[in-house]
């Protein structure tokens, strides 16, 4: 583990590109199968790897008492350490120091108390972490708890780990992507490019794969120019869950977008599966959906998670899986065919309730697409993904032959509540933002959600200055401060939310404009905030869904 340690940490000292992907790359290629496939998947900032479905389920306060056990500091200096660095490892990393064995653990015993970790029950996640916390370096603990944070902070993307497989074993980078993209594990990737096995690599079933991602675009002649085809296909972007569904010989696995598996949240999904008759994988999104119409997304918010779903829950909150792409049939890859060619055969599958496809219609102009997009909003629907019916389905990359065209329902002028310090890059500045609205019945500021992007580095800087200046209350890694900052945030949807005393949430908030020249008498009030979810989301229209294509 130490040699991983210095290895993270010797990436971490240096911004070069090419020096990271060198560093790494002698490190992988020292390892065998075993450990290289374990420290591809930790340098990605994970305790296990995608295929393993396994999550560690270890929280703040558990990992906080294990630290403090180990290095005997009280919570005021732990919380001291923790402000200087805000990041998890480095915090436990210089905490640490001076109360461990310093021993060079294997990273197969660091696997193994992962392991341990995930499969104790509350309190007692802690002995095996401590147990370990005692035996390592400090700097062996640091990357441990990064790995376990799942933030790993050293300026290595993803991508720089796909780039040092490459040239450890001397591939193009381009096959390893490949490779990963349909593995969907780094570590199990990073073995086969340094066995050879590249061309063999294919779809396999239950092993899911990366969803094909959109890029966003904010008009219709964007998205022509950007695509730059004749005509393109639009489906209605619904507000659902991803979701990929496997199905051979009677067994079926249900898998969310980060590919943990989600089947038993959905088992009318599973049970309705073998009645397809062919092995398939699709790619879709699940709704909350009854009597014709989707319900809204705070209410399919109630299946998500579950490991038991009941049959009082299943008749509140139906639900049915929108099909938009067919990856695999009857044995027969489809990844490289056509979007056209995929979608002929999943029309020729005869499908029925729950599984429903997407609408399809045709564009041959900005006009066109315009009118598509006013017409789904209409009927509740959050916008369109515009496709290239040409296009292979390329999983996990984000390229123009997917597009996404979503606008603000609205703007509202806000003011800031309460601010927190950031991460990584936003080290050391105050970066998130909750707000709030006027509530005009009892004169109060009610919050309505939490904002982090939209403003430059120099903004955020200046904020920060501005914030610390008006601070009522010091809560450690959170202030309130006086409500006098007025932002105008832009947003996607609003939902009904009990994490708010407003109860409403404005899902993905972003941050226009700084409003210094609005008073915060003047910001917007929680009845224009209900009139936007009863306009939009209240009442939705009836859906397009449909179990015949449209074209």
């Amino acid at each position: 583990m130490l040699d991983f340690a210095r290895t993270g940490a010797a990436v971490g000292g240096t911004s070069a590109t090419l020096e990271k992907t060198r560093l790494l790359a002698a490190y992988f290629r020292s390892l065998d199968d075993d450990d290289l496939r374990r420290a591809a998947i930790f340098m990605s900032g994970r305790p296990f790897g995608p295929s393993k479905r396994r999550t560690l389920g270890l929280g703040w306060s558990t990992l906080s008492k294990a630290i403090g056990s180990v290095s005997r500091r009280d919570d005021d200096e732990l919380q001291g350490i923790f402000r200087k660095h805000s990041d998890l490892g480095d915090w436990a990393g210089e905490a640490l120091e001076g109360s461990t064995g310093n021993e060079d653990v294997p990273l197969e015993e660091v696997e193994a108390t992962l392991e341990a970790i995930r499969g104790a029950r509350g309190a007692a996640k802690a002995a095996p972490l401590e147990a370990l916390l005692r035996r390592l370096h400090p700097e062996a603990a640091r990357f441990v708890v990064k790995i376990i944070s799942t933030e790993m902070r050293i300026g290595l993307s993803e991508g720089l780990v796909e780039a040092a497989i490459a040239e450890a074993f001397g591939v193009p980078v381009t096959q390893v992507k490949r490779v990963h993209l349909i593995t969907g594990d780094i570590g199990e990737t990073a073995v086969r490019v340094k066995r050879g096995e590249i061309e063999s690599s294919a779809v396999t079933l239950f092993q899911p794969v990366r969803f094909m991602l959109a890029s966003p675009v904010e008009t219709a002649a964007d998205a022509f120019e950007r695509m730059g085809a004749e005509k393109v296909w639009t489906e209605e972007k619904y507000d659902g869950v991803r979701c990929q569904l496997h199905h051979a010989e009677g067994r079926v696995e249900l898998f969310s977008r980060d590919l943990k598996e989600t089947t038993a949240a959905f088992p009318e999904l599973a049970e309705s599966a073998p009645r397809i008759g062919h092995d398939v994988l699709f790619d879709g999104e699940v709704l909350a959906h009854r009597d014709g119409r989707v319900l809204r997304f705070f209410e399919l918010q109630r299946r998500l998670g579950r490991k038991i779903v009941t049959d009082q829950m299943r008749h509140e909150v139906p639900v049915v899986l929108v099909i938009f792409d067919l990856l695999y049939l009857d044995g027969r890859p489809l990844l490289d065919e056509p979007l056209e060619e995929r979608r002929r055969l999943l029309e020729g599958l005869g499908l029925d309730h729950p599984f429903l496809l997407a609408r399809l219609e045709e564009a041959t102009s900005p006009d066109d697409l315009d009118r598509i997009f006013v017409d789904t909003r209409e009927r509740g629907n959050e916008g369109l993904m515009v496709k290239d019916p040409k296009s292979p389905y390329t999983p996990g990359r984000r390229g123009l032959a997917w597009l996404k065209l979503k606008r603000p329902l609205a703007t509202l002028d806000v003011v800031v509540t309460a601010v927190e310090w950031g991460h990584g890059k936003r080290k050391g500045v105050l970066s998130d933002y909750t707000f709030a609205v006027k509530d005009t019945a009892s004169s109060r500021l009610v919050n309505v959600g939490k904002a982090y992007t939209g403003l430059t580095d120099a903004e955020i800087a200046d904020m920060t200055r501005r914030f610390l200046a008006i601070t009522l209350e010091d809560r450690g890694w959170a202030r309130i401060v006086k409500p006098e900052v007025v932002l105008e945030v832009a947003f996607d949807s609003i939902q009904h939310s009990g994490r708010h005393a407003s109860g409403y949430a404005l899902r993905f908030p972003r941050i226009v404009r700084i409003r210094d020249d609005k008073p915060v008498d003047e910001i917007d009030t929680l009845n224009r905030v209900s009139e936007l979810y009863e306009r939009y989301f209240g009442k939705k229209t009836e859906t397009s869904l449909s179990q015949v294509a449209e074209t």
